[in-house]
């Protein structure tokens, strides 16, 4: 699947964009960079060290971590997709970026973001197999399964990701070529095009309906019918217990879709740009590094497994 530089070019005299960048206060850009970059390494050694350690640990081989190890790989090509770059801006006078290189940032941060919605919907079904079906979560839940959903997400979000990006970058972009954020979206490119938006407006907010909105459905149908069965568990214990299994997973869906959901699902407007890079941060550079931490720290068989590897590797 490969973009079309010449369908692309071909309406445009723009070949260069320019970033206005996450802030115009100069003594705020080392300790910007320092925190980002911080994050950023927090990011990679979190999404690898879970990627790894749910590929090493016996313990860890369940259709859960399976699920959890692809979203750490998603996370990271997420976060890489625009923190280097955002990072190298903050020290840069010209945050400048290419025409085709825009593109690309765009292709894969939208297929991405969408990859790991419906990623985070394959997870709350997995969940509710595991609560509500636990006798046959074995016979539900196969690899074959797991491997199907997984390469079907992901074939979603790179498919819309390639329809979008195709349509933004088919517009015309005339003489303005500032973007007023620090990575190429979808809201600051349509604003700056000097062409007809409308069609590409509806194309994402259509999108952005079918694929958010339809795995937001999938994980509050999911979550209803799980909330429903731990309520008519008699054991106490019990409902501790299928509560902890689903709390790391319903914090990180509250994040991702929160944040998602308050920049592209609402009317285009300029009164709320800072609070939408703010927003961005979020689920840009934040999500990808706090998500393998939630699972990490608030998972007792994650922390169980990695204790007992860390006490071998000691051995």
């Amino acid at each position: 699947m490969t973009l079309n530089p010449m369908r692309m070019e071909n309406k445009t005299s723009v070949r260069v964009f320019v970033f206005s960048g996450l802030t115009d206060d100069s003594s705020l850009v080392p300790f910007l960079f320092i925190f980002f970059l911080l994050v950023y390494m927090v990011t990679v050694v979190g999404n690898v060290g879970m990627m790894i350690a749910v590929r090493t640990l016996s313990s860890l081989h369940s259709p859960m971590y399976y699920f959890l190890s692809y979203l750490s790989m998603v996370d990271l090509c997420l976060s890489s997709a625009v923190t280097p770059k955002m990072l190298c801006d903050l020290w840069s006078d010209m945050k400048s970026i290419s025409f085709h290189c825009c593109a690309l940032q765009l292709f894969f941060f939208a297929g991405l973001a969408v990859t790991e919605s419906l990623v985070l919907s394959g997870m709350s079904y997995d969940r509710y197999v595991a609560i509500c079906h636990p006798l046959y979560y074995i016979t539900i839940m196969t690899k074959t399964k797991c491997l199907v959903l997984l390469l079907l997400a992901s074939s979603i979000g790179l498919l819309q990701a390639f329809i979008q990006t195709t349509c933004i970058f088919s517009l015309e972009y005339c003489r303005m070529n500032i973007i007023d954020h620090y990575y190429c979206d979808i809201p600051p490119l349509l604003k700056l095009s000097c062409s007809r938006t409308l069609p590409c407006y509806i194309l994402s907010v259509i999108s952005m309906s079918l694929c958010g909105v339809g795995a937001m459905l999938m994980v509050f149908v999911s979550y209803t019918l799980i909330v429903t069965s731990i309520l008519q568990m008699k054991s106490m214990e019990g409902r501790k217990k299928a509560f902890s299994t689903c709390s790391s997973h319903m914090l990180c869906v509250a994040i991702f879709y929160g944040t998602s959901c308050f920049v592209y699902l609402r009317p285009p407007s300029t009164v709320f740009e800072k609070q939408d890079q703010v927003v961005s941060i979020i689920y840009t550079v934040m999500i990808p590094m706090v998500n393998p931490l939630i699972y990490s720290l608030r998972n007792r068989e994650v922390k169980k497994a990695v204790k007992e590897a860390l006490c071998r590797f000691q051995l």
